[in-house]
């Protein structure tokens, strides 16, 4: 539960930060890109693989620019197939939407990047075991990682992303689910 407070707050404050600037914001042609992840979770004695499938939309908006590093802000929609592996349920859906700040290098032929980013997602079932449930289909989804952009039109990336999923105590029981997630990306130009 305190990631999501810390990654709300994070949100809050980059979504004023990018209110404050607009008229500094700096915008070229948006890219989309396709991202493939993988994940584990270990939580609660369930053992659960993830494989998801994103759609990503850079805009290009940066702002900020401090030391040859900037902000940056992307959309990313998802859809995500669980592999549970208990008596109760073997395969979960997940679809959801996330915006994802970024801070990066501004050039560069590497451009590492740290960000975090608060979205939603629906759960095609919430009961992952016979004993442990997450009350609700609707979760939050908070995440931080760290990555770094390459190629000659940066158009690669990959990147390890720790996510925490949780209803935000809408129901309880509230356990929440923790995911490492490493994820590769490629950017249409």
């Amino acid at each position: 539960m305190p990631i999501t407070k810390v990654a709300l707050r994070c949100a809050l404050i980059a979504g004023a930060a990018m209110m404050s600037c607009g008229p500094t914001l700096a915008h070229a042609e948006s890219t989309w890109g396709a991202q493939f992840a993988y994940g584990f979770a270990n939580d609660h004695e369930v053992h659960t693989q993830k494989f998801d499938l994103g759609l990503v939309w850079d805009p290009h908006w940066t702002f900020w620019h401090i030391g040859g590093w900037n902000f940056a802000a992307v959309g990313e929609a998802h859809a995500v197939y669980w592999d549970v592996g208990t008596s109760a349920r073997k395969t979960i859906g997940e679809f959801g939407v996330s915006p994802v700040l970024r801070f990066e290098k501004s050039s560069g032929a590497l451009r590492p990047y740290v960000e975090a980013g608060v979205g939603v997602r629906l759960l095609t079932h919430d009961r992952l075991s016979d004993t442990y449930t997450m009350s609700t289909a609707f979760q939050f989804a908070d995440m931080v990682g760290l990555g770094v952009k390459f190629g000659n039109h940066q158009q690669y990336q990959v990147g390890y992303r720790f996510q925490h999923l949780s209803n935000a105590s809408i129901k309880s029981p509230n356990p929440g689910i923790d995911f490492h997630q490493i994820y590769v990306q490629y950017n249409f130009r």
